[in-house]
């Protein structure tokens, strides 16, 4: 449609004449996309591998120096031991439990994001609707994990089904939220020009709600391994949950801190693989504009 086209060039235009008029005063400050980003990962990233290093230092210290049975707190050394000997059991169990995750996520997400449109575009929705997704996160999880075991089985439904339930409310939430938070005087101008509802949303809503829908789904994925994991607890027979817990109840500490740390390596790589696909997604936040201001 034209009148968008010239209605986002304006903007263009606009978004870059306010640049050109702060580049003179930037400049001096500036090192250089490459250098700027590389300081950035390293700030992000040396001191909580600092942190860590300490951490992990002073438990094999403490689990030395006053003796501390295996079967209570291993030492990381001892953990990192059972990592190597048994990394093709702990692959096995991890890759059922990342297919559960990866499932029940791809379930909520799409029924989350079509929920939350739905949502927005209809006060009908929204008052029927919107209420009962706010109380659904006062239901303790581990209220839910029994009964989901009931109804669809030790398989791989329930865990499953679990993860989802857990994903579907920050995708909800922050979906709808995003699609709020669209620039008011750019849907204006499109309202004046002639859009309709639909070349609204699409042109201008769904751009600035991709933030916040990513946002939301980094918190999703992250939680979802705690999803399926409690599914695993409750009734399974594969996965790392299931592993858990039968380590547990035979005193091997060590296999128990083995999985916790392939589950915490786990969400982690989900949610910045989630920060990948933003940054490669949206190039007007690399660029520092908004989504209309766009070239």
């Amino acid at each position: 449609m034209s009148v968008l086209r010239t209605a986002r060039s304006h903007s263009a235009r606009g978004a870059a004449g306010d640049r050109a008029g702060a580049a003179p005063a930037d400049a001096p400050r500036t090192k250089g996309p490459a250098g700027t980003r590389l300081g950035a990962y390293t700030a992000r990233i040396v001191p909580p591998l600092i942190l860590l290093a300490i951490i992990v230092a002073a438990w094999e210290a403490a689990v030395r120096v006053f003796g501390i049975p295996f079967y209570i707190l291993p030492a990381p050394s001892r953990i990192a031991g059972v990592l190597v000997a048994d990394r093709a059991l702990l692959l096995g169990e991890a890759a059922v439990t990342l297919g559960e995750v990866m499932l029940g996520f791809a379930i909520a997400f799409v029924v989350g994001v079509t929920l939350a449109l739905l949502i927005f575009s209809s006060r009908t929705v929204e008052r029927a609707v919107y209420p009962l997704v706010i109380a659904s996160q006062t239901v303790p999880v581990f209220a839910i994990a029994p009964l989901l075991v009931v109804w669809f089985g030790y398989g791989t439904l329930s865990k499953v089904v679990m993860a989802a339930l857990i994903v579907f409310f920050p995708i909800v939430v922050n979906t709808v939220d995003g699609l709020r938070a669209a620039d008011p005087d750019m849907v204006n101008l499109l309202r004046i020009l002639g859009a309709r509802p639909g070349q609204i949303v699409r042109r201008v809503r769904i751009p600035a709600a991709l933030p916040f829908v990513f946002s939301g789904t980094r918190i999703a994925i992250a939680t979802s391994v705690i999803g399926a994991v409690i599914g695993e607890w409750v009734g399974s027979t594969r996965g790392l949950g299931y592993l858990m817990i039968h380590a547990n109840a035979q005193l091997h500490v060590d296999l128990v801190f083995a999985v916790i740390t392939y589950l915490s390596v786990m969400a982690t790589a989900l949610f910045w693989s989630v920060s990948l696909v933003e940054w490669a997604a949206l190039p007007w936040r690399r660029a520092g504009l908004s989504p209309q201001g766009e070239a």
